[in-house]
């Protein structure tokens, strides 16, 4: 007998969860005060944990100890067979100084190559690499420091202040033109806020049982790694763009049991942007997400809206999802200037308390919509056994006439209330199998643009 889809999901997530495992460290500790650090919340230790760092690595890995009390610091890097272990009542307490953040580092800005500030914790071509403990990473972004550069007036912007806007036409433009990313320089004098914690081109990653808060951007933020486990970590961070995690153009990646209550989408996996991401053109793939809570904000799970070089195989089980400040369940965006195609994503018992809108949102005309050259393609989405207590509508899917949005399947569904009936423009191969649901509204409301 043939598997079904689901069947035939619930494999590939049980083979993700079977490869994806935590690196081993000896077990040899390095604490940060023996190389001068000091916990009194003042003393600048940056270069005290750059040389346990190094010190660990010299020695052929190990653990890197933040003891209890709170640690000043600038940015950290690490690197190859280093755990930055984090005991319970640490605080590492990174500086608002734009200039500990220097020099420039490649990352990533909303999905283009550059060269910015350094994220808070950055690790460039790793491998055996972690964060780890009970403690916290606290950013110390407020209205006053990092977050207006967002240039949201919520957020501490005013008119005349600087803001990433300011920045962000000069990079689009170079990587539309494909400008060498060394010639893509955005540090001093520039207003791309750096993200919290960024591997790039790392593998075998673990970040665990740590808690991040107040961060200047997105706060996890794998790019082009292989082997990352983000497991019992808590974001609590409802900042400007203060994404949860955000794998980008990783395979093999587990997120479990984390909490995110966020600033913008919970989690959000994405494949670059636009002409830099058909220049890089590596998806996201492969990537379980299991026994997490996402609580606030936009997408619960969302693919995009950064995902020209695509995203397959994802896939969601046992989540909690929902409150008062949640928009979406699963979020997928993109447009014909985007492009991209997202593909073999499964949903299996979520339990969703309510959201403000769509379970289900794919709308091919949001942002420029359907005025570009690469017309995108979404396939094989699949939700079972999922219970919904409270949305705007179950569905929201609108391709495009020459792109319609293919397979979408929901099976042993329940919604208890809805206020709208679906939106539904340009699909093809719906399959609803046992959904209960109210009766819809006689009239759909008129289309929003979000």
């Amino acid at each position: 007998m043939n598997a079904s889809p689901a069947d035939l999901a619930r494999r590939q997530a049980d083979a993700i969860a079977a490869r994806v495992r935590p690196p081993r460290f000896p077990d040899r500790e390095f604490p940060v005060t023996d190389h001068g650090a000091v916990g009194d919340g003042t003393t600048d230790c940056t270069r005290a944990i750059a040389r346990a760092v190094a010190a660990c690595h010299a020695a052929g890995g190990g653990h890197v100890i933040v003891p209890e009390g709170t640690w000043a610091t600038g940015a950290i890097r690490l690197l190859s067979g280093v755990d930055l272990h984090l005991r319970a009542g640490a605080t590492l307490a990174f500086s608002r100084d734009p200039a500990a953040y220097l020099p420039p580092v490649l990352t990533r800005f909303q999905g283009v190559e550059t060269y910015g500030y350094s994220p808070l914790v950055y690790a460039h071509g790793q491998r055996n690499i972690a964060v780890t403990g009970a403690g916290v990473l606290d950013g110390r972004a407020d209205p006053d420091h990092w977050w207006p550069w967002s240039g949201q007036e919520e957020f501490g912007w005013r008119p005349g202040l600087p803001q990433q806007e300011d920045d962000w036409p000069l990079l689009w433009r170079q990587a539309e033109r494909g400008d060498p990313v060394e010639e893509r320089v955005y540090a001093t004098g520039h207003h791309f806020r750096p993200n919290f914690l960024e591997t790039y081109r790392c593998e075998n990653v673990l970040v665990e049982g740590v808690t991040f808060v107040r961060s200047p951007m997105w706060v996890i933020h794998p790019v082009l790694c292989r082997g990352v486990l983000v497991q019992d970590v808590t974001v609590d961070s409802i900042g400007p763009n203060n994404d949860g995690c955000d794998p980008e153009s990783c395979r093999d990646v587990v997120i479990r049991g984390c909490v995110f209550n966020a600033g913008d989408d919970c989690i959000a996996v994405k494949s670059g942007r636009e002409a830099d991401g058909r220049r890089v053109n590596v998806p996201s793939e492969d990537i379980l997400i299991e026994d997490c809570v996402m609580l606030h904000r936009y997408g619960a799970i969302t693919l995009g809206s950064d995902m020209t070089g695509g995203i397959r195989n994802v896939f969601a089980r046992r989540c909690r999802i929902g409150g008062p400040g949640l928009y979406f369940g699963l979020y997928i965006k993109t447009n014909s200037v985007r492009g991209g195609f997202a593909e073999n994503i499964q949903l299996d018992e979520l339990t969703v308390t309510h959201l403000t809108k769509e379970f289900l949102t794919c709308d091919f005309h949001r942002g420029e919509g359907d005025t570009g050259a690469y017309p995108p393609r979404v396939a094989n989405i699949g939700v079972r056994d999922v219970t919904v207590g409270k949305a705007r509508r179950a569905i929201l899917a609108q391709g495009y006439p020459h792109a319609p949005i293919r397979d979408l399947r929901l099976a042993d569904c329940s919604f208890a209330e809805l206020d709208e009936a679906d939106r539904l423009e340009h699909v093809e191969g719906l399959i609803l199998d046992d959904v209960t649901r109210p009766e819809p509204t006689p009239e759909d409301a008129p289309h929003d643009a979000t």
